[in-house]
């Protein structure tokens, strides 16, 4: 027990008796009676008047203002609903514009090649013809010649002068490094070719050009090329030219078909076509095979089939149309360039090692192995827009695959973000290295191009002379003697 004593609790002042409560409560009800009847008395009587004028002419003040705002409160809900209706009326007017450019381009592109094959088989038939006529005279040893066409004949009926071109041993293993460039209508179409080549200063020694399986062989490909001194490097593509970059169905040009013989004739002919031609050129057949974007990649990112291909489809496709070219003599003509995609934004599964080994068809069915390689946004954290962050990692795979001569085959740099002039410059610097003495030279892709990405319209522009310090960049990198490209000045 504590020893000491608990206080004692003294009650409110309130409540310490009971007649206090009783009075206090009292009071309180007397109090409220009070209030109410003043209340009252100020509401009924007739100087209660102002106050209640008051409150109404508040009330009235107030009630206007509550009809407006509810007023202006469904004009803005309406307000918003046109914005929001317009704004999806222009983004659809937007596309639409550009699906119909797009569909005019796509349909212009369609005439001009129907318009090319023509004048292609025309100048194959011509091409048959002087071989027909020169057969049994002597050519030169030191390279090919065909009958070249430079225009209207003359009334007299002079036979055109000859193209030559070097011999294939010579392209396959060249002194010098090409330089060469894509634009839109080279070789059929020397403007925007000719234009750049003034700027730089240099003209090419290279013209890369696209074709596709829907299409016979343009002999005035490459004899328009070889007229200006320019070896023709053909992106064969086992598709129709006009099908969309995004397509990977293409179910009749399926590898197992290919393989099976579906397009033995038409190869054939080809073939027959390349040699009545007489003329060397470089051919790149589905390049890129190692991505997921075109109908001759085996399988995507998480290993399902593209198109009805699998693996090792690829290698087959490739050794049967080598084969039948070696058939008719053509390989005597072309330079077989097998041309990956650089693996760094390849999925997982694309860069495992083996992977790309399993692509190769083997030295003895190609001549040159190549890369495609750009510049392109959007860029990664660690991209310090440098030659060896584009291509090392994909050339550490080439080279151990092949010692074969590499060519970066379709070249390019986005101006999106404005680093394209410090890029370049690292492109021919890392190009004087002794490491990279086994690149024969490149092909720039010179184009703008512009497309929608995940919704949004983005354009790339990838041309030499895009902006005045990329061109310059361009030009002091070309010319770099220790680059040891064959240099031959602009007309």
């Amino acid at each position: 027990m504590s020893d000491q004593t608990a206080p004692t609790r003294t009650a409110a002042w309130w409540s310490q008796s009971k007649s206090r409560s009783q009075a206090t409560a009292a009071a309180a009800i007397v109090l409220t009676a009070v209030l109410v009847g003043i209340s009252a008395y100020v509401w009924v009587s007739p100087t209660g008047a102002p106050l209640r004028k008051a409150v109404d002419q508040a009330a009235e003040v107030v009630t206007p203002f509550a009809a407006q705002n509810a007023e202006l409160k469904r004009n803005l809900d309406r307000a918003t609903e046109t914005i929001a209706s317009q704004k999806g009326k222009l983004t659809a007017l937007q596309k639409a514009t550009l699906a119909a450019q797009a569909a005019a381009a796509k349909q212009l592109a369609t005439a001009q090649q129907k318009a090319a094959a023509a004048e292609s088989q025309l100048a194959s038939v011509k091409a048959q013809l002087s071989a027909a006529q020169a057969k049994g005279t002597s050519g030169s040893t030191s390279g090919s010649t065909a009958a070249g066409n430079h225009g209207s004949g003359s009334s007299g009926g002079n036979a055109a002068a000859p193209i030559t071109a070097p011999a294939r041993a010579d392209l396959v293993n060249p002194a010098k490094r090409f330089y060469g460039m894509y634009t839109e209508q080279a070789p059929f179409n020397w403007a925007t070719f000719d234009s750049t080549s003034a700027k730089v200063g240099v003209s090419p020694n290279l013209v890369g050009y696209f074709s596709g399986w829907d299409e016979t062989f343009r002999a005035n490909a490459v004899t328009r090329s070889w007229q200006q001194g320019r070896m023709p490097m053909m992106t064969w593509e086992s598709r129709p030219i006009d099908a969309g970059n995004d397509t990977v169905d293409e179910p009749a040009y399926s590898l197992p078909n290919i393989i099976r013989g579906d397009f033995d004739a038409y190869l054939h002919q080809y073939a027959k076509d390349i040699v009545a031609t007489g003329l060397p050129l470089g051919i790149r057949l589905d390049h890129e095979m190692n991505g997921i974007w075109y109908p001759w990649a085996e399988t995507d990112g998480q290993g399902n089939s593209i198109n009805g291909n699998s693996a090792g489809d690829y290698v087959k496709m490739w050794r049967h149309v080598h084969d039948i070219f070696q058939q008719e003599g053509a390989n005597n003509l072309v330079v077989w360039v097998w041309a990956p995609n650089i693996v760094n934004n390849l999925p997982a599964s694309h860069k495992v090692p083996g992977y790309l080994e399993s692509l190769y068809p083997g030295d003895g069915y190609v001549d040159w192995v190549g890369l495609s390689g750009y510049l392109r946004p959007p860029y990664k954290a660690d991209n310090d827009f440098s030659f060896d962050y584009t291509f090392k990692a994909s050339l550490d795979k080439l080279r151990s695959i092949t010692s074969k001569p590499i060519m970066l085959a379709e070249v390019g740099a986005s101006e999106t973000e404005g680093h394209k002039a410090t890029w370049i410059t690292s492109f021919f610097e890392a190009l004087a290295k002794p490491e990279n003495d086994d690149i024969i030279g490149f092909s720039w892709f010179n184009l703008a191009v512009t497309s929608y990405v995940e919704g949004v319209r983005a354009t790339n522009d990838w041309r030499i002379d895009s902006r005045a310090d990329s061109l310059s960049a361009f030009i002091t990198g070309l010319t770099r003697p220790e680059d040891d490209f064959a240099l031959t000045p602009a007309p």
